[in-house]
């Protein structure tokens, strides 16, 4: 845990310093706020057992974010929304064990998320009208552009990038350009900020 707070703690310094470059009151007030909140702990009760939203970001496996899920809706408030931060599985697939279902979205934050300015609020055919309301407002609340996706693999972003990344795999192998070349060619023709193989190496 300790090594998650240093680890949060030199991300929010990295935000504070572009947010308020001249000033560095206001820098540490920022970092010093959002530690403040920021509450950790190794017991999935005490994390849950209070809140009012809960955002689940573990590994991309499916029998384990079902699993923990089914933990979570026995200990969170009934009141409580669930929602999952999956970049690919279907959330009906993931929320296959959860009795409110309709209290049950997506929530997908893009990497750097203090950086990233887009939120995917995603909705399954069970999620309620208030639940998902709710969870657009979230996203405004907390600075993000948000934008809404029904339940399909991938959603809207990863739906379309992964295809491109394929192809550009599929460009190298062919030998019909070199990696560089093909980030270059991107960034420059394109105007993407990251060529697909800067982002490969970049997201993992």
């Amino acid at each position: 845990l300790e090594k998650a707070r240093k680890t949060i703690d030199t991300n929010l310094r990295r935000v504070a310093k572009k947010k308020h470059a001249e000033d560095k009151t206001a820098q540490e007030a920022l970092v010093a706020g959002a530690l403040s909140r920021l509450h950790t702990t190794t017991s999935l009760e005490k994390a849950v057992k209070d809140a009012d939203l809960v955002i689940e970001a573990i590994v991309e496996n499916i029998d384990v974010k079902r699993k923990l899920f089914s933990e979570i809706e026995k200990l969170a408030k009934p009141s409580a929304i669930l929602t999952t931060n999956t970049s690919s599985f279907r959330l009906a697939d993931i929320a296959v064990n959860l009795k409110s279902k309709s209290q049950f979205g997506g929530l997908h934050f893009f990497n750097p998320v203090p950086v990233m300015k887009l939120l995917e609020i995603v909705r399954h055919d069970e999620t309620s009208k208030e639940t998902f309301e709710t969870l657009m407002e979230y996203g405004k609340d907390i600075g993000k552009k948000t934008v809404a996706c029904k339940d399909t693999p991938g959603f809207i972003v990863n739906r379309l990038l992964v295809p491109y990344m394929f192809e550009a795999l599929r460009l190298v192998e062919r030998g019909d350009a070199s990696m560089e070349d093909v980030d270059v060619a991107m960034k420059l023709g394109a105007g993407y900020p990251m060529g697909p193989f800067e982002l490969c190496d970049y997201v993992g």
